[in-house]
Order: structure tokens, then sequence, then C-alpha cells
């Protein structure tokens, strides 16, 4: 991570609304993970692991908030971690839940996240970001690392998964995805942000070469196999998507990564609608909220708050044929079920 955050972004990478129109103006700099406790089998942190006691709070716009969204319906916990989604439009108290029958959660009770954050500190004055997980009992926050969290789901959580739920972080291959998220991590996921947000043009040339340097190396690597690591998907994927799947419809044009769009690589596009048709990958994407968040909330990038109609959606639903280079998507396991009712994607948000 990379220390204090020296512009109105938060941890996560999802605006802190009380400081949105002074994206492009400040610095870029991702702050570290402020709560960084860990939901673990054993407790060490004072948060063991149990169904139904923690509440996990995403946005669906935010890409790191998705990494949850994803792990968590690949590993079946929707029965044990229940879900509160926000507004992707946020007010000067940031992530809201107007989303929810009189603006309030009905799980905690709260009408924003901060409420979580105070619970935990008294006068906590720095940012608020998701994915956050809160203690449902208490209305505490418990951490907002998204870094470690869907580790954790996926190594910690293991007796709460589904059967047949895939191995996300499969050991003899940590070292490898390890590897690979590092560097997926620090050129396409933080890359982007660090593109679009430039205060100078040097400095957003320099991300603007970072990004698309990774993006033909991870091309060059999928050119011929079907994942990111090993035969089946494991968490580097699911990194490397939620960066892919906001490519065309944010990052080109409102963060000038405009090389050349994710739909003109041919292997990376196939690669991408391979994952967004898997079970468990698109039917988590909103993206309506994901369009409406970007271009509404960074006003000082795009000060109009005017939301492009484009680019055509129904492309993400075209046969991809990766599965010609093989590969199991869940291994031993099997697809996750059918997204819950209360769940389900609006039809404005899917192609």
């Amino acid at each position: 991570m990379d220390g204090t955050s020296t512009s109105s972004e938060d941890t996560n990478g999802s605006t802190d609304s009380k400081g949105a129109e002074g994206h492009g103006k400040k610095p870029f700099k991702r702050s570290k993970s402020h709560f960084a406790d860990r939901i673990t089998v054993d407790g060490r942190d004072g948060w063991p692991v149990a169904a139904d006691r923690y509440r996990l709070v995403a946005s669906r716009a935010c890409p790191w908030a998705s990494r949850a969204l994803v792990s968590r319906r690949l590993l079946g916990l929707e029965d044990a971690l229940s879900l509160a989604v926000t507004d992707p439009i946020q007010d000067d108290r940031s992530w809201r839940f107007n989303l929810d029958p009189d603006d309030r959660d009905p799980v905690l009770g709260i009408r924003y996240l901060a409420e979580a954050y105070e619970a935990r500190e008294k006068d906590y004055t720095g940012g608020v970001s998701v994915p956050a997980i809160v203690d449902v009992p208490s209305g505490r926050l418990v951490s907002n690392d998204f870094q470690q969290m869907t580790l954790d789901l996926a190594t910690e959580w293991t007796d709460l998964h589904r059967a047949g739920a895939p191995d996300l972080y499969p050991e003899p291959l940590r070292e490898e995805i390890d590897e690979v998220m590092e560097g997926v991590y620090r050129d396409v996921n933080n890359g982007v942000y660090r593109a679009g947000f430039a205060t100078g043009q040097s400095e957003y040339e320099q991300a603007w070469h970072d990004v698309f340097r990774r993006l033909d190396l991870v091309s060059e690597r999928l050119a011929d196999r079907r994942y990111l690591v090993g035969e089946t998907i494991t968490e580097a994927d699911i990194r490397l998507f939620t960066t892919l799947v906001r490519f065309d419809p944010v990052y080109h044009g409102h963060f000038k990564c405009n090389r050349s769009k994710l739909a003109e690589d041919p292997v990376l596009w196939a690669y991408a609608r391979d994952l967004y048709q898997t079970p468990g990958f698109g039917d988590t994407v909103d993206f309506d909220h994901i369009k409406r968040h970007y271009y509404q909330v960074h006003s000082g990038i795009n000060p109009t708050g005017i939301v492009p109609l484009g680019p055509d959606l129904a492309n993400w639903l075209s046969p991809h044929h990766r599965e010609q280079l093989g590969g199991r998507p869940f291994g031993d396991g099997t697809p996750p079920g059918p997204v819950p009712a209360a769940e389900e994607v609006p039809p404005a948000g899917r192609p």
C-alpha cells in the first residue's frame, strides 16, 4: 500500500465526496486501510468467523468492493455474510443507504456507512471507504482492508463455504498468484487512478505507460492460457476483472487511459467476456452504478456531471471461445447457484 492519501481519494479508490471536486487538482496517492482487523477462525483480532454476525457493505460502482462481491458469490457466502449495497452517488457524508426504504440499511439501522466508522472510533474524521465489514450486534466497523478481506473470505471462512466452492487462493500457487497480483495492482488496478487523477502531464504519462505496459504483458500471458495462474479461477482473476469490466465504460475516457479500448485487444476482451459470463462475475456487475458514480461524483474531472450513453454493452454476452484453451473455471467444484432475488442487478445495469 502507498501510505497516507494526499487527495480526496480514500483507501480503496472510491471517492469521499467531501473532496470530490479536488480530483485532478491534488497529487494522488493511495492511503492505507485504517481499519485492518481480520475475521479469522481463531478470532485472534477479536472477530471470529461466524454465520449471520457480519454484514458486508459494498458499492457496485467500486472496483475494490466488487472484488468482495465476486468472492462472496463464488464461495457461496450469501447466507452467512449478508450484503448492504450503497447508493453509487454520495453526499458530504460519503456512502449512504438511499437504495433502501427510508434511506436506512434495514439490518444495521443506519443511514450512512460513516456511522459504523464512528461507532468503531469516536470522533473519526478519516475517509469512509468500501468494501467494509460491520459487526451487526455492535454496529461497529470491523475492517475496510480490501486487500486482505477477500483472501480471508477464501481461506478463513471455509467452514461456511457452499458445497463445491472453488479454491480461490490455492496454497501451492500462492507465491505466483501474489506476484501476478502485485504487478496488476500497481500498474492496472491503481494505475488507472494515477492516470485519471494526475495533476501534471509527466505524472499522467508515466501512469498511462504503466497501465498499457502491464496490460500488454497480461495479454501475452493470457494468449495461450485461460486464467492468470493455474487451470482455474483464482483471486488474481477476480482482481484483474474488476478493472477490466470498467475499462471501456469509464477508464478509457474519464481517466484518459485511451491508447486503446479493452474491446480492441482480442485476448483481453475475450478473457473479460469469459469471466463476465461465468456465474459469480457478471451477475455482480452494475454498469449503471459504475457510470453514474464515476461521471457524477468526480466533479473535478467531469464538472458537467454528464453521464455518457455508451458504450454498447450487448457485446459482453457475445461468444468468447476461451473454453478452447481448456481450464476448469471452478476446479473440482461447481458454479454458484442463482443470485438471491434481493441481490439481482436491476435491468438498467445489465447488457
